[in-house]
C-alpha cells in the first residue's frame, strides 16, 4: 500500500512579504530612536534609552496585536464599523474637554488617563478606513460618502492637527473615489475641501505663518524659520554617503523634535542621500504590496479597506517626507513604524494585521 505523504502546515495566502517588511521598518524604527533621542534623554531624564524602552514596549504589544488582528476575518470590521466610527468619534471629541484632553505645546491632540496617554486621531485613521469602506458598498447619496470625510477632518484641524488632517483625507477620498462616485462629485468635494483648507490657514495665526515661512524659508532662520532651516541643515550636512551611524550633529538640541516629525532628516543626515533613497524603497514597496493586495482582494469591502489603509500609510510617509525636504509646508506628523509614537506604532500594526488577514483571502 502507498503512503501518503503528509505536507507540513502552510498559512496559505499570507503575504509573507508584506509581513517580513513590516518587522524590517519596526526594527529600523527601533534603532532610529535610539539614536535620535539619545541626547534629549540624557537631558531630560539622564538615560539616554528612555524613549526607546518606552518604544520597544510599544512595538511588542504592536506586534502581538498586529499576528491577533491577522487572525481575525476581516468580515468583522465590517459588522461593527458603525459602533467602531461612533466610539473614536467621541474620542476626538473628548480631547476638547477640560480634565480629559489637556493643551500640550499649544495643541490638544491627546486624552490622559491616569498614567495612559494616547491619541484619538491615530485611532480615527483606522476607523474612517474601515468606516468608509462599509460605506462604499452600499450605494448610499453622496452626503453619506462626504459627510464623515469633513465632520472628521473638521474636528482634528481644530486641534489643531493639519497633517493628520490631510491623511484622513486622503484616506476617505481615495476610498470614495475607487467606490466609483461620480468625478462630478468628487471634484465638487475637493475644490471644497481645499477652499476650507485654505480658510482655516489663513484664518490661523500659527497656520498662516507656518504657510508664509514655506514660501520665504530665510526670512525669519531663529523664529518661524529654525525648525525648516535645521532639517535642510540636517540633509545637506550628509551629502551623498552621510556622516556615519551615530553621528549626527543636528540631533544635539538643534533640531527639533528629532525622534518624532523630523526623524527622517537624523537618517538621511547619517546615511546620506544614498542610503536615505533606499530607505525610502522600503515605502514604496510597502504601498506596491498593499496595492496587490487591494488588487486581489475577494470582496468590494475588503478591497476598499486595503485601499484606505494603504493609502493611509503611503500618505503619511509622503506627507512627512514631503514637509522634511521643503515641498509642503512643514507638518508635525510621525513617520510610520519609524517615529517615536505608542498609539501610532500600535496602530501601523494593526493596519498590516488586517491586510494580512486580506491577503489570506485574495482571490
Amino acid at each position: 500500500m502507498r503512503r501518503t505523504r503528509i505536507l507540513p502546515k502552510t498559512i496559505v495566502g499570507l503575504d509573507t512579504k508584506l509581513l517580513s517588511l513590516t518587522l524590517l521598518l519596526t526594527v529600523l524604527g527601533l534603532i532610529a530612536v535610539t539614536d535620535a533621542s539619545a541626547p534629549l534623554a540624557a537631558r531630560d531624564f539622564g538615560n539616554q534609552y528612555f524613549f526607546v524602552k518606552q518604544q520597544l514596549v510599544w512595538a511588542v504589544i504592536g506586534l502581538v496585536g498586529l499576528f491577533i488582528v491577522s487572525r481575525i476575518p476581516y468580515t468583522f470590521w465590517q459588522k461593527i464599523a458603525v459602533p467602531l466610527f461612533a466610539f473614536n468619534l467621541i474620542l476626538l471629541i473628548a480631547v476638547f474637554i477640560p480634565g480629559i484632553g489637556p493643551r500640550l505645546l499649544g495643541a490638544k491632540r491627546w486624552i490622559i488617563i491616569g498614567p495612559m496617554s494616547f491619541q484619538p486621531a491615530e485611532l480615527m485613521k483606522m476607523s474612517l478606513a474601515i468606516y468608509m469602506a462599509k460605506v462604499g458598498i452600499t450605494k448610499d447619496k453622496p452626503i453619506a460618502f462626504f459627510a464623515p470625510i469633513i465632520l472628521v477632518a473638521g474636528l482634528v484641524m481644530l486641534e489643531p492637527d493639519l497633517g493628520t488632517t490631510i491623511v484622513l483625507t486622503l484616506i476617505g477620498m481615495s476610498q470614495v473615489f475607487i467606490a466609483g462616485l461620480p468625478l462630478a462629485y468628487f471634484g465638487m468635494a475637493g475644490g471644497v475641501g481645499i477652499l476650507g483648507v485654505l480658510g482655516l490657514i489663513l484664518g490661523s495665526e500659527y497656520r498662516r505663518e507656518r504657510l508664509f515661512t514655506f514660501f520665504k524659508q530665510t526670512s525669519d532662520p531663529l523664529d518661524s524659520g529654525y525648525h525648516i532651516r535645521q532639517i535642510l541643515l540636517a540633509l545637506g550636512s550628509g551629502g551623498l554617503l552621510g556622516v556615519g551611524l551615530g553621528h549626527s550633529r543636528q540631533k544635539y538640541s538643534f533640531l527639533p523634535e528629532t525622534a518624532t516629525d523630523s526623524i527622517f532628516a537624523i537618517i538621511a543626515e547619517e546615511v546620506g542621500f544614498i542610503g536615505a533613497l533606499a530607505f525610502l524603497s522600503l515605502f514604496v514597496y510597502f504601498i506596491y504590496r498593499g496595492i496587490q493586495i487591494a488588487k486581489n482582494a475577494p470582496d468590494d469591502f475588503s478591497r476598499l479597506l486595503a485601499i484606505g489603509l494603504t493609502v493611509w500609510i503611503g500618505g503619511q510617509v509622503f506627507v512627512n517626507i514631503a514637509s522634511m525636504v521643503a515641498l509642503v509646508p512643514l507638518t508635525g506628523i510621525p513617520l510610520p513604524f519609524i517615529s517615536y509614537g505608542g498609539t501610532a506604532l500600535v496602530t501601523n500594526l494593526a493596519a498590516v494585521g488586517i491586510l494580512l488577514n486580506i491577503s489570506k483571502n485574495s482571490k
